[in-house]
C-alpha cells in the first residue's frame, strides 16, 4: 500500500505536531525534509503556500493544514482517546489561543528582528500571562489537556511551548508554573517526541516507520 508523503521540516512546531500525530496512530509514512531556502518544486506545485507540514494522501489529495493532519492521522477508532477529547469547547478554545495571540506573541519575542520589534520583553510577559499561567492552572486540574490522558490538544501546543522555553532557558526555568514544567518535561522526555525529531537527511525523502519500528 502506498504509505503518505510529508513534506516536514524538523524544527517547524506546525511539522512537529503532524509528525507527532502520524506517529500516535501507527501509521507509517514517507517524509521529505525540506530546505526553507531551496523549497522544492514539488512541494509548491502541490501547495503553493509555500509552508510545511503539507501532506500527500494515497489518494492524490492533499491536506496543507497541521490540524487536518492530525484529524486525518487521529481521527479514527484506534486512537479516538486522542482525538475525541480535543473536540471540547475548551479544547478548541486552547488550540484557538495558541495559534492566534500565543504565536503572535512567541515569534516576536524569539525573532524581534524579523518583526522589527522594539518590545521584545513586552511580548515575552505578554504570552507569559495570557497564555502560559492560564495554561499552568489548567494543568494544575490534571496532567494534560486530555485529562489523565494526552490527547491531540497536548500534541498541538506542545511545540509552541518548547520553542519558547527554549528562547531563555534558564529564565523559563525559574518561573512559578510548576505544572507546565513538568508536562513541558514529560513531553521533552517522550520516547514519541524523541522518535518525531529523529534528523532526516536534507531534501532525501526517507521512509518513517511506525513507532517501535
Amino acid at each position: 500500500m502506498q504509505k503518505p508523503l510529508l513534506y516536514t521540516y524538523r524544527r517547524c512546531p506546525y511539522a512537529m505536531r503532524a509528525r507527532m500525530a502520524l506517529l500516535v496512530a501507527g501509521i507509517g509514512f514517507d517524509a521529505h525534509e525540506v530546505s526553507l531556502r531551496d523549497k522544492s518544486p514539488e512541494m509548491l506545485a502541490r501547495s503553493p503556500k509555500g509552508s510545511v507540514p503539507v501532506m500527500l494522501l494515497p489518494d492524490g489529495s492533499v491536506l496543507e493544514q497541521s490540524w487536518d493532519i492530525m484529524c486525518w492521522a487521529l481521527n479514527r477508532a484506534a486512537t479516538k482517546s486522542w482525538w475525541e477529547p480535543a473536540q471540547s469547547i475548551e479544547n478548541l478554545n486552547w488550540l484557538a489561543r495558541n495559534d492566534g495571540l500565543f504565536k503572535h506573541h512567541l515569534d516576536r519575542y524569539k525573532y524581534p528582528e524579523r518583526y522589527h520589534e522594539t518590545d521584545r520583553d513586552g511580548h515575552r510577559e505578554s504570552a507569559l500571562s495570557a497564555f502560559l499561567k492560564p495554561l499552568n492552572s489548567r494543568l494544575e486540574q490534571s496532567s494534560f489537556l486530555g485529562g489523565h490522558e494526552p490527547c491531540a490538544t497536548d500534541l498541538a501546543l506542545f511545540p509552541f511551548v518548547r520553542q519558547f522555553a527554549a528562547v531563555e532557558p534558564d529564565w523559563f526555568e525559574l518561573l512559578q508554573i510548576t505544572a507546565l514544567q513538568t508536562w513541558l518535561a514529560n513531553w521533552l522526555s517522550s520516547p514519541l517526541f524523541v522518535r518525531c525529531m529523529h534528523k532526516l537527511p536534507g531534501q532525501t525523502t526517507v521512509l518513517f516507520p511506525p513507532l517501535g519500528h
